[in-house]
């Protein structure tokens, strides 16, 4: 099936059947161009790598560019995790237990009919999410991850804006998403994600942070 190609500020790459580390946030939790480097250098080597494409060159050329590609967005997720660390701008906490509770049951709304639900978690300001989609709905149509996210974000908006008698945007429209590539890439992605709340100094043992989650059968 054709991989999908788009973005808002990053490029991104996707397809239905992957599992994917995606990261989103609360609006303005971050200034828009604090990391703009990062997001140039991303688009430069996306750029190059659909010219290589159409030119049909060595496939090492590709991967090469590939490589770099992963490696500028991991910097570019650290280093966005470290600004969400010290962030005091959030609209609202989604730590209260019943925010964690409205976004992770939009987490598994979908759950065995359009992916599986892997690790997640749900931070005062962010949530980290890793996450397997089917390749085909119920509808034998195929899964996309952007549609995803629309459901899920467009849902916990809503509700959790009620909750807080306030209107407008919840969430910064961009996500962040990296391709899981192999098993010790999802393996390093869980760890990420679970120790998040540790590494942000919120508890000392991840196993007490309520919004976590990990799959039984990982």
């Amino acid at each position: 099936m054709k991989k999908e190609s788009y973005r808002h500020n990053l490029p991104h790459f996707q397809q239905p059947g992957q599992a994917y580390f995606v990261t989103w946030i609360l609006k303005d939790a971050v200034p828009p161009k604090a990391l703009s480097q990062y997001t140039k250098k991303l688009q430069q080597l996306k750029n190059q790598i659909d010219f290589q494409k159409q030119n049909k060159p060595e496939k090492q050329v590709v991967d090469d560019l590939k490589n770099q590609y992963y490696s500028v967005r991991k910097k570019y997720i650290k280093a966005f995790d470290d600004l969400l660390a010290v962030s005091n701008k959030a609209v609202v906490d989604l730590a209260k237990p019943e925010y964690i509770n409205i976004i992770s049951e939009a987490l598994h709304f979908w759950e065995k009919r359009k992916l599986k639900n892997i690790a997640y978690s749900i931070m005062p300001n962010h949530v980290h999410w890793v996450v397997e989609l089917l390749w085909k709905d119920e509808q034998n149509n195929p899964v996309y991850l952007q549609d995803i996210l629309h459901s899920v974000k467009r849902h916990t908006a809503y509700t959790i804006n009620k909750l807080e008698s306030r209107t407008g945007a919840l969430w910064q429209k961009e996500n962040f998403d990296t391709t899981i590539r192999n098993d010790r890439h999802l393996f390093r992605a869980v760890e990420y994600t679970l120790d998040n709340p540790v590494n942000a100094g919120l508890v000392k043992d991840r196993n007490d942070w309520a919004g976590n989650f990990l799959c039984e059968d990982f």
